[in-house]
């Protein structure tokens, strides 16, 4: 194998990749830093999985996290450092939400880890938009007709998650144990739980 693989040489490339990425306006220096973080931090779906079920057994802490999803996370040590603004929406019996990001990939990385390859997909980006039924159903996600289905679009300022609805026979569960139910597809609205 040919080339120089110094440490200076790969961090020559990787400095004009990030030079690349900035210059085509596909991330900011900010957007980059926060992706590294995330990385270093250990980025993960078990912390947005915590948030879920701190959610289902305290009231006052949900309704922080519905009306600023960015301090109520914060709270529990996450997003520290995050220029990004959390939203949290609610899943009830009448609405169901899907998260998509319609112009690349923005996401909540640190409380849902790394994307999933779909979600950075062209195919998902387009059609969740505009047939958010046929898709969730794609999914295994199967919705009552008269269950409204509403996309919110990620962008560089606001990320979403979702708050999904507490599965019934978990009356006595603990946090811990309620967070173990929660999966990353559940926090972008591809699942119920």
């Amino acid at each position: 194998m040919s080339g120089d693989h110094s440490d200076a040489a790969i961090a020559r490339r990787v400095r004009r990749l990030e030079t690349l990425l900035e210059e085509k306006g596909v991330l900011s220096g900010a957007q980059l830093d926060e992706i590294i973080d995330a990385s270093r931090s250990g980025a993960s779906p078990a912390h947005g999985a915590r948030v879920v079920a701190r959610a289902w057994l305290d009231p006052a802490f949900r309704s922080r996290l519905l009306a600023d999803g960015t301090a109520a996370v914060r709270e529990l040590g996450y997003m520290e450092g995050s220029y990004q603004r959390l939203r949290v929406v609610e899943n009830t019996k009448s609405v169901h939400n899907v998260i998509v990001c319609t112009l690349c990939s923005c996401y909540p990385l640190r409380l849902l880890g790394p994307s999933p390859s779909w979600y950075k997909s062209e195919a998902y980006r387009s059609r969740v938009v505009r047939e958010p039924r046929a898709v969730l159903a794609e999914f295994g996600l199967e919705l009552p007709p008269a269950t409204e289905i509403t996309v919110w679009d990620s962008t560089a300022e606001t990320r979403y998650m979702v708050l999904p609805r507490r599965p019934e026979g978990t009356e006595g569960l603990r946090e811990e144990d309620l967070a173990a139910l929660v999966t990353r597809n559940a926090l972008i609205g591809t699942a119920t739980v």
